[in-house]
């Protein structure tokens, strides 16, 4: 009987695993060993993949993944004696002490599985503002910070979460080669209180490192809701580390870790003490002769202990072969593994790999029995009832639907009216320095440069903060990893990975840490084809842009444009991720493999801090790349200047044949002749230049050089199109004046810069055209080759301008 076969609610146990390579080492880590309940939970609602429940955790796997695990009914296992969970002997060894440094500066590694709270526990500790979400993988990169307690001074690293130390996602070799060069004085084990058996998979590999540790007991307030006890103290002397219960989301008991800590780093501890897992005696005998021969060649142990080396060895780890693979002796090595690890299928009946997780589980679960008593699941029960809902095959899609659409529509409706206030603002400041400054170049500078072009981004920041708010509500709940369930079959229809979901989400705040978050992919060709259709997900920049030209041309409709401009991205992003599937990159069969964390209702200080730390960004982006962007726009249409006997007649003759009567009417010769000489300013200035230079290509869809230049600015950052388009049409930072001019016709021309067609065009084509510099060189960063950056530029391009224009027809016909 396969593990695909169990009905929702039946429960089986595991007694083999098909499967081979990625998908069987990250399974067993995950813990899937022989002897292991599971519960199958429920279907996806396209039936694919399946939640299922073991270790009091929930996991997703496909249903062909699933296909890949032998079971047996619960009520059909028979439990042999010798099978029976004893906690292993212990070996109580000094041999591969580390050297402690004396002086009174302590590197700490934060080090434990995704979702444990390691990022919160980092933020209280060193006073950062890092993001924290209720799913794995948001901790894309090593975060660096450092405080001082009592005397000493604690650099600490949050690093990457990972399941196991091993080279099967790009975290988990991350967090490898870290422990590995930089050799941290402390690692702190985050382990997730009320999931312990789990979490401390990961702390048995960190046992074999045999590195200085302590472990943080981390969100110990779930374990006594839920009733469980659990003698942490003595199941810290079983397993040699000192363990101290922490609540990092109030900072409780993270004095206790921080004074544990340095009593580790000064040896004074009485429970730390290096141990050896012992596992049974023909595993051990492999260890033993692999061990033995490492530590004849001290090359090879500076970094890690030889009894690590020897388990990864037998586990064939790539990284670690690959650490070896210069030894002289290492063909050796590989010999007597091969020979091991044949003596070990044959006496045991299974590969390494197995056996070895299945001994690291049964000295957990031995330990567990003598220190852990289980209460009341009452989370469990919250999140069943809710996944009932949201991850039912009815009800999945349109609450995610309804979800997306309300909050587009919140950051249109509602945040017009702090956005109206700001507006008022920004424009009450520019009149009052106005009056006090006298006319010239610095005052233009000032008011149509700086406040002009910055003024008229800023007061979209309501706006943004109000989406940022809805995705930070989706992290902090765990709904997001419902998400990626719920999509990991259409996804997989796509060419891609369940998980890429989660960046692409991301996405519609900012593309730059979605493209870095794809780092949670494990394939490499999901993970590049995610990077490439990210920036076709409408980012937060793009909002300005959309609300100005929504605003001005759809005002009673304004949500449904903006839900079909980003329904439009995604579908634009299916069909490349398709395309890039079918024709660049080979089949993919990656497994998907998820964690779905329970629910927990985001506290409003979490909330805030994320709003605040996305303000923030936004105000320094304000203060940075954008003031110099508005100012160079500025300066490139200022310069260079011209007086009216400057201009010649025949642009004259030509303004004034194609002016419309009732300017001619309503202004007088002085009035028309300054109108014209504005005009010529604009059009000649080295700005002018160059969008005419352009404007040829965009032409088909109406757009002058004005909008070229907006379009041509928006490469430093999307928002820079709104200022752009502030300075050339109104040189002002209101937007409720840009919005009017750009329906108004030209003095001069008796044509408005914009219709409804053009406006349509305009937005589709912002949001497909060249990504902002950040993104690209995100794109090159996390892919490796300037080629992808390249691609993303022209290819993103070309579909822009085709895409716009089929839209310019098509609203033109209607």
């Amino acid at each position: 009987m396969r593990l695909s076969d169990l009905k929702p609610g039946e429960t089986g146990v595991i007694t083999k695993i098909l499967g081979h390579g990625a998908f069987r080492k990250r399974v067993m880590e995950m813990g899937f060993v022989r002897g292991r309940e599971v519960t199958m939970i429920l279907n996806a609602p396209l039936q694919d993949p399946i939640k299922y429940s073991l270790m009091d955790y929930e996991v997703s796997l496909r249903r062909a993944e699933a296909q890949l695990i032998e079971i047996v009914p619960l009520e059909e296992w028979v439990k042999e004696e010798d099978k029976k969970l004893m906690i292993h002997p212990v070996d109580n060894n000094d041999e591969d002490a580390v050297d402690v440094r004396k002086d009174r500066i302590i590197n700490i590694a934060l080090v434990g599985n995704p979702n444990c709270g390691k990022t919160s526990l980092f933020n209280i500790v060193s006073g950062s503002h890092e993001r924290v979400g209720n799913y794995a993988g948001v901790t894309i990169g090593a975060k660096e910070g450092s405080m001082k307690y009592k005397g000493y001074k604690f650099n600490i690293v949050d690093l990457p979460g990972t399941y196991s130390l091993s080279a099967y996602s790009p975290e988990e070799l991350y967090v490898m080669r870290y422990l590995r060069e930089e050799v941290p004085d402390i690692i702190v084990n985050v382990v997730v209180a009320s999931n312990l058996e789990r979490n401390l998979y990961l702390t048995t590999e960190l046992i074999d490192m045999n590195r200085s540790m302590v472990i943080a007991l981390n969100m110990y307030d779930e374990l006594e809701k839920s009733h469980a006890k659990l003698e942490y103290e003595q199941l810290g002397k079983m397993l040699g580390v000192p363990i101290v219960p922490t609540k990092a989301s109030s900072g409780w008991g993270i004095d206790k870790l921080l004074d544990t800590i340095i009593d580790v780093y000064e040896l004074k501890n009485p429970d730390t003490r290096h141990i050896h897992i012992k596992m049974r005696p023909e595993v051990e005998q492999g260890v033993t002769v692999l061990k033995d021969e490492f530590k004849k060649d001290p090359t090879v142990s500076q970094k890690f202990a030889p009894r690590y080396l020897a388990i990864k060895m037998l586990e064939r780890d790539p990284e670690v072969e690959h650490l070896l693979q210069d030894s002289p002796n290492y063909t050796k090595w590989c010999t007597l593994r091969d020979e091991e690890n044949q003596r070990l299928e044959k006496e045991l009946g299974d590969d390494a790999n197995s056996i070895i997780a299945s001994e690291k589980y049964g000295f957990i679960q031995g330990a567990l029995a003598e220190t852990f008593e289980g209460g009341e699941k009452q989370e469990e029960q919250s999140t069943k009832i809710i996944d009932a809902f949201v991850t039912n095959k009815l009800f999945g899609f349109p609450i995610f639907l309804l979800v997306m659409w309300l909050m587009f529509w919140a950051t249109f409706q509602i945040g017009a009216y702090p956005m109206e206030w700001i507006e008022n603002l920004v424009s009450w400041i520019s009149v009052e320095i106005g009056k006090y400054m006298a006319d010239g170049p610095f005052k233009d500078l000032l008011l149509d440069g700086i406040i002009g072009g910055v003024g008229g981004v800023i007061v979209f920041l309501p706006n943004i903060l109000i989406l940022y708010a809805f995705i930070s509500f989706m992290e902090d709940s765990g709904y997001m990893a419902r998400v990626a369930f719920i999509m990991d079959k259409l996804m997989h229809k796509m060419g891609l990975h369940g998980k890429s979901f989660i960046p692409l989400v991301m996405g519609f705040g900012c593309n730059v840490p979605a493209i870095m978050s794809t780092r949670i992919i494990e394939s490499k060709s999901s993970r590049l084809i995610t990077i490439l259709i990210n920036p076709f997900i409408s980012c937060s920049a793009r909002i300005p842009i959309y609300i100005l030209l929504a605003g001005a041309f759809f005002p009673h409709y304004g949500a449904w444009v903006f839900v079909g401009l980003y329904v439009l991205g995604v579908i634009v992003a299916v069909i490349t991720a398709k395309c890039l599937r079918k024709f660049w990159f080979k089949a993919d069969e990656t497994p998907f493999v998820m964690e779905l964390p329970p629910y927990r209702i985001p506290t409003v200080k979490a909330t805030i801090r994320n709003m605040w730390t996305k303000a923030k960004q936004y105000l320094q982006k304000m203060g940075g790349i954008i003031l110099v962007a508005s100012i160079i726009i500025w300066a490139l249409s200022y310069f260079p200047r011209y007086e009216s006997a400057d201009v010649p007649a025949t642009f004259k003759e030509a303004a004034l044949a194609d002016m419309p009567a009732e300017t001619l009417e309503s202004n007088s010769e002085d009035e028309i002749d300054e109108l014209i000489t504005n005009e010529y300013q604009q059009e000649y200035s080295i700005l002018g230049h160059i969008g005419k230079a352009v404007e040829p290509v965009v032409r088909p869809m109406d757009f002058d050089w004005k909008t070229t230049c907006s379009l041509l600015a928006g490469c430093a950052a999307k928002e820079v199109v709104v200022s752009t388009l502030g300075v050339l049409y109104v040189g002002d930072d209101d937007a409720e004046l840009l919005s009017e001019r750009l329906q108004t016709p030209s003095r001069i021309t008796g044509k408005a810069p914009f219709n409804q067609a053009t406006a349509l065009a305009f937005m589709v084509f912002v949001l497909l055209y060249f990504p902002c510099i950040a993104s690209i060189t995100a794109i090159v960063k996390e892919t490796g080759s300037w080629k992808y950056g390249a691609f993303s530029v022209l290819y993103n391009t070309a579909l822009a301008w085709i895409l716009a224009l089929v839209t310019y027809h098509i609203a033109i016909l209607f």
